[in-house]
């Protein structure tokens, strides 16, 4: 993500999401300094694709993925799992633990484990956590998401 295209991502997590949550989410995530990285994906001359990596308090060095979002018109068409699949390569060869809380079948199609993470213990539904990164065992370890996932 180049600067400037704050809030062009904005309106795509605001049409993704159907409302504001995500997009003020990310805002606070960057604010609070926790933001780990930011990701487009451009096609032509817009961007329709997009994802957050910021940094979990424990384990000291784990990245959490949210929000992920791609356009509403081209959703189904392959560019989200594309994008994360990338990322999920990224996380094995740079050794990056990297967990997401979601979908599990679309997780699992682009790389994530969700038995890699039976081991975590979470605030959040375990059976909705996967894991990407190095090997495979499934560590055990407890995730304590950055101070602006605190009353989602």
């Amino acid at each position: 993500m180049r600067p400037g295209e704050e809030e062009v991502v904005t309106d795509l997590l605001d049409a993704a999401f159907g409302g504001t949550e995500e997009s003020r989410l990310v805002t606070t995530l960057r604010k609070k300094g926790e933001m780990g990285g930011e990701m487009v994906l451009p096609l032509g001359d817009r961007i329709i694709g997009y994802y957050a990596l910021s940094h979990f308090r424990a384990p000291q060095g784990w990245l959490c993925l949210a929000p992920v979002a791609v356009a509403p018109d081209l959703q189904r068409h392959g560019h989200g799992r594309r994008m994360i699949r990338q990322l999920t390569e990224w996380a094995r060869l740079s050794g990056q633990y990297v967990v997401v809380l979601g979908q599990v079948e679309f997780y699992e199609k682009a790389g994530f484990r969700q038995d890699r993470a039976t081991r975590l213990t979470s605030p959040y539904p375990i059976e909705h956590t996967l894991l990407a990164g190095p090997g495979n065992a499934a560590p055990k370890e407890t995730l304590r998401y950055p101070k602006s996932f605190d009353g989602l």
